[in-house]
């Protein structure tokens, strides 16, 4: 089982806080761009753009 999250109300948008301890596993940070998809409608997919 993953980790569970809620989404937060940031402005007129809504935001998924990542932990520290996530990024830092995969090797991302507050400067990576990130791309969002789906395959299925159901899920996200975050891959982080070289």
């Amino acid at each position: 089982m993953g980790i569970i999250k809620k989404l937060t109300k940031h402005g007129n948008s809504y935001s998924l806080i990542i932990d520290k301890a996530i990024l830092e596993l995969i090797g991302i940070d507050k400067t990576t761009f990130l791309e969002i998809s789906t395959s299925d409608g159901e899920s996200l997919l975050l891959k982080p753009l070289e």
